[in-house]
């Protein structure tokens, strides 16, 4: 039994880990190789590679925070929530695997940009998509990590829905 929570754990931290490493890595490339501010666009425009330096939290919010409370609130208090999430994913045997996996990839994509406002005291964005009149904020795979540990968690809730729904109707038959 132990075994199991041992390598449960140790799946749960490479998830994460690989979701911080493919954002890291992501950023270090375009901090190297892309000019801040400058764009490329790609595939008849729809796509935009562009270097933004973010130092607020998502679509800039908290950027006109300065000071101690700008750690505070962008850098201590988000990292005190992903290190709970992580000692919550490891203690908690009772979520289905999908929801597992869509939360670690949330604390992955976190800590990526947490990782990013402690360490170079801004978070790299740089991918932009366009589609007529919709179009993305400049975002980066920490933020994909983060969406799609979303759309995970809401696809798994919506399988658990219709197998209660398949459930109850089978028992009234």
């Amino acid at each position: 039994m132990k075994t199991n929570k041992l390598v449960r754990a140790a799946i749960i931290i490479a998830i994460v880990l690989l979701n911080i490493a493919c954002d890291q890595i992501s950023k270090s490339i375009v901090r190297s190789h892309v000019e801040a501010y400058s764009s490329l666009r790609l595939l008849n425009g729809h796509f935009m590679l562009t270097r933004v330096e973010n130092t607020g939290a998502f679509l800039s919010l908290g950027d006109q925070i300065h000071g101690i409370w700008h750690n505070i609130l962008l850098s201590i208090i988000p990292a005190a929530f992903l290190v709970a999430g992580i000692w919550y994913l490891v203690r908690t045997t009772s979520l289905s695997n999908l929801t597992l996996i869509g939360i670690c990839f949330m604390i992955g994509g976190g800590a990526g940009n947490v990782f990013d406002r402690i360490i170079h005291g801004s978070v790299t964005d740089f991918l932009y998509v366009e589609f007529g009149p919709l179009h993305s904020g400049v975002f980066n795979v920490a933020d994909l990590s983060i969406s799609t540990g979303v759309i995970i968690i809401l696809i798994d809730m919506v399988k658990q829905r219709r197998k209660e729904k398949m459930g109850v109707e089978h028992t009234e038959v």
